[in-house]
């Protein structure tokens, strides 16, 4: 009977029918929080197309095609860009020489040198049953255990607790005894359940600067919430409600240059407001209205979980639907827009897949404007939903085949775009060590929300960050098992392979639908971890290396390896672990630093590193960051946690 509930539920339009007055599985209002004046309701979208209006979205095609590969589903050889790999195969190649990769098309630092491989990566089932599915994820600093929740809102999930206090489920007498959220150890598989009151559904996050997850919004009773999570063996969550000024239900969370948190949007709040510090509460005086986000909202939205970005500036980028702005945090006001993105919308519900590209760092950096760059790929068009969702039968439109690359820190600055090798939405875009972005999960056809999409995306693509410019950027690599559809996830490891998890196109936790509620965690490894190159892979001798370091200070990294180290092959990456949800990666961020001297053999096959430390916050966020030594364009054998302090 159940089953048959929540499947009823599916053909409603995100859930918007009104019962007794009230929105059915909608935020309830808050009492004496403002109301957005001009908005009809959501009701009101399936009727007469109202909401927010913001006139005619026109395309400035502004941005260049490049030559290059047309699409489709060619395999390009990683060592010869400018040539065509048909063989789809798990081999490794029987080659390690080293090929130059000239920056031509990129913001890189000089050349980057990585060894031959066709070895299109392999899968793992790491986890049969995670308890939870991982609609939310994020690895945490210093205890390596990944964070996953999901919503309290279902009342159910494949894992109970291990004992009382249950929840008590807000409005009856009922009690929900199951788990929502765990911690789970990424080498060993172990969870350790968590517990939660307040409802995390389509919440937001981030790490402050002591590495603890300060996490924003939600559904319902958790949408003005701000919960804590300390790292620790015995702690649990920390949850404040009513510590935000409006409702953030599909909002996104970013840091600032001195540790501050901002979060923007939300269904039903064109708003945004600085996170308040633990224990406070924000008022409705701390809320700044935010007319951009009223702009770019379609008449099914298109624009929640926006992607925002800190620039190396200090200003913050924002993109929603198709559009993009600098904002100046300190003044609150809008500085710059850039031109509009063509080809459909790329945000919730079209829900394409972000990331800010590597920040390229010298040594002895002193420059005044350090570039920094965003890549959008795939969405939908500005109707996906509704022909997906509202229309019966239900339509799947093709998702975008496109990325579009953009530096945020000229103000002349016009798109790139390109085609990817298929299309993709509800996809993730993982930043890898190197500097090369992995595009996982998702699907080719439909929308977000329940049971609007078809046809899983199964095969990874790697996007190379910076070419010889002569030939693809994208390679296929070897598919998993799994569909991996809406509410994915993923985790960047120490060890340089990423967790896989999530995937629930259901309204609550079901076997028998379509696309089942997805409780497995799958690791996925990259091309760098041919078995063939793991001569190059290095290690980091943690106790004779600096792990606390302040901007602008040199640091020393100690390695160990098998034989002679050219410092040219060497390239040194840290990287910001991910709020990850919805296809959006808030405060994901790799930062490439500057090599300062490189010491050989200060033991047998021992060598130490020198390295300038991020001069700012603006470039790297305060906070804890993994340390990766790459060789070759392979990754060390496990990454070293490091924190940058003002």
């Amino acid at each position: 009977m159940t089953s048959l509930f929540w499947r009823g539920l599916i053909i409603l339009p995100l859930l918007f029918v009104y019962v007794n007055g009230e929105h059915f599985l909608y935020p309830k209002r808050h009492t004496g929080k403002a109301e957005l004046a001009g908005y009809k309701g959501p009701d009101s979208l399936a009727v007469d197309g109202g909401g927010f209006y913001s006139g005619p979205l026109i395309a400035d095609d502004d941005g260049s095609t490049a030559d290059g590969n047309p699409g489709g589903t060619t395999e390009v050889k990683v060592e010869n860009l400018g040539k065509a790999d048909d063989d789809n195969t798990n081999g490794s190649a029987n080659s390690v020489e080293s090929t130059q990769v000239a920056a031509k098309n990129g913001i890189g630092n000089g050349n980057i040198f990585e060894a031959k491989t066709t070895f299109k990566g392999s899968w793992e089932l790491f986890v049969e049953n995670a308890g939870v599915s991982a609609m939310h994820l994020i690895l945490l600093p210093k205890i390596n255990q990944a964070l996953m929740f999901d919503a309290t809102v279902w009342k159910i999930s494949k894992m109970k607790l291990p004992g009382p206090p249950c929840r008590r489920v807000e409005g009856t007498n009922k009690e929900d005894c199951y788990v929502h959220s765990i911690l789970m150890d990424v080498e060993t598989g172990k969870i350790r359940p968590l517990r939660l009151n307040y409802d995390t559904w389509c919440s937001s996050g981030a790490l402050d600067i002591n590495g603890r997850l300060v996490s924003t919004g939600g559904y319902n009773n958790g949408s003005d919430t701000v919960r804590i999570l300390d790292l620790c063996d015995t702690c649990g969550w920390e949850e404040y409600p009513g510590a935000l000024g409006n409702g953030r239900w599909y909002a996104t969370q970013v840091t600032l240059g001195d540790g501050r948190f901002m979060v923007f949007g939300g269904r039903d709040f064109p708003t945004y407001e600085f996170v308040p510090s633990q224990g406070q509460k924000n008022t409705l005086k701390d809320v700044i209205d935010f007319n951009f986000l009223v702009e770019t909202h379609d008449p099914v939205e298109n624009n929640l979980y926006p992607f925002v970005y800190l620039s190396t500036d200090g200003n913050v980028f924002i993109f929603a639907n198709n559009r993009s702005v600098l904002l100046n945090p300190n003044t609150q006001t809008i500085i710059h827009e850039f031109p509009v993105l063509p080809n459909g919308a790329r945000n919730y519900p079209a829900s394409g897949s972000a990331c800010l590209l590597p920040i390229m760092l010298k040594p002895n950096e002193d420059r005044r404007v350090i570039p920094s760059e965003v890549l959008i790929c795939g969405g939908a068009s500005h109707d996906a939903y509704t022909k997906a969702d509202l229309q019966r039968p239900k339509v799947f439109f093709l998702g975008n085949t496109d990325c579009a690359r953009l530096d945020i820190t000229k103000r002349n600055g016009k798109w790139k775009i390109i085609n990817m090798p298929s299309a993709r939405l509800l996809g993730d875009m993982v930043v890898l060590p190197t500097g090369d972005v992995l595009i996982v999960n998702g699907a080719k056809t439909g929308s977000a929300g329940w049971d609007d999409a078809r046809e899983p995306n199964l095969n990874p693509v790697l996007y190379k960050f910076q070419t010889d410019g002569t030939g693809s950027k994208f390679t296929v690599l070897n598919p998993s098992n799994i569909p991996r559809m809406y509410h994915s996830s993923f985790a960047l490891l120490p060890d340089a392979k990423i967790l896989i998890a999530g995937s629930n196109t259901n309204p609550g936790y079901l076997d028998d639908a379509l696309f089942p509620t997805e409780v497995r965690v799958e690791k996925f490894s990259p091309h760098y971890l041919d078995p063939n190159l793991a001569m190059f892979r290095q290690e980091i001798i943690v106790e004779k290396s600096n792990n606390q370091v302040k901007y602008g200070q040199k640091f020393t990294v100690q390695i160990r390896g098998n034989g002679e180290i050219d410092q040219q092959k060497l390239q040194v990456t840290v990287y910001s672990p991910p709020f990850v949800t919805h296809g959006i990666s808030m405060n994901q961020r790799l930062i490439q630093l500057g090599i300062v001297e490189f010491n050989k053999n200060v033991a047998p096959d021992t060598n130490n590193i020198v390295l300038q430390a991020p001069m700012n916050g603006n470039i790297a966020p305060p906070g804890y960051y993994m340390l990766f030594v790459n060789y070759n364009g392979v990754p060390c054998r496990q990454s070293m946690w490091v924190q940058f302090l003002p």
